[in-house]
């Protein structure tokens, strides 16, 4: 009994080293690279400050960055967007960790409250929007100088992208498995010409068809609302032919 209660009364069974780590790199990155190397800051984060600064801005005031007293949410930002920008071994929670100089279980908790914020509906509805009047008809002018009148009333493009996972997912794990022999999830994104995202889907696994992860997208289930009459979307041959879904035919069957 004496035994069982030194060992519980201990939280760990062997003696714990500390580990030696800095902050510069991060104070580095928010506070130099920022400011005076943009390119290298974007290396870090993949994006611009500019933007870093915007996704901040719409997500400081979340709920979740104000339980007690917490890391700025730039830190904690700047930290998940360095992991989600990395792959295998560099991601690892002890890499990201040692680099960032915070402990394990922090890029974790960073991570969550990052992903929690980023996935509310509220926030969605902040960042993404349908174009108004003005922005279409710029789509749309965009698409008549570069291609034809006749064409104007497509203004909007969909394509799927497949994102790699590091690993093979423990759950129906073959089901994630592509034609690109990679585990991954398929990821849907409509656009305007100049790249604006306006509507995504993505949580399908890597083998579901374009075609039927199309249908997940909001664009999709409510196009006869979205779209006035004789507009279209453009696609690649992967997506079915429709009157407001514009692809390339498939084959040409001529009658001699």
């Amino acid at each position: 009994l004496e035994a069982l209660a030194g060992l519980y009364a201990n939280r760990y069974t062997v003696e714990r080293r500390p580990i030696l780590k800095s902050s510069e790199n991060l104070d580095l990155l928010l506070h130099t690279y920022k400011l005076e190397r943009p390119e290298i800051f974007r290396s870090f984060v993949r994006m611009t400050p500019k933007a870093f600064d915007s996704l901040v801005s719409a997500i400081e005031n979340d709920e979740v960055f104000t339980r007690g007293d917490q890391t700025p949410v730039e830190y904690q930002l700047a930290v998940a967007l360095y992991r989600l920008g990395h792959y295998g071994n560099a991601a690892s929670t002890v890499k990201v960790a040692l680099w960032a100089g915070i402990g394990y279980g922090t890029v974790r908790l960073f991570m969550k409250r990052v992903m929690e914020a980023v996935c509310r509906e509220s926030f969605r509805k902040t960042v993404m929007a349908w174009p108004n009047d003005e922005a279409k008809t710029c789509a749309m002018n965009w698409v008549e100088e570069n291609s034809c009148k006749a064409w104007r009333p497509g203004w909007l493009m969909v394509d799927g992208t497949l994102v790699p996972l590091y690993s093979r997912p423990s759950f129906f794990g073959n089901t994630w498995y592509d034609r690109k022999s990679n585990y991954s999830m398929n990821l849907q994104l409509v656009t305007t010409p100049d790249l604006r995202i306006i509507d995504f889907a993505v949580g399908l696994p890597g083998s579901q068809h374009d075609a039927t992860a199309w249908k997940d997208t909001y664009v999709y289930q409510n196009h006869h609302i979205l779209l006035n009459h004789g507009e279209w979307v453009w696609a690649d041959s992967a997506y079915p032919l429709r009157e407001w879904c514009q692809a390339p035919y498939k084959a040409c069957v001529v009658a001699i």
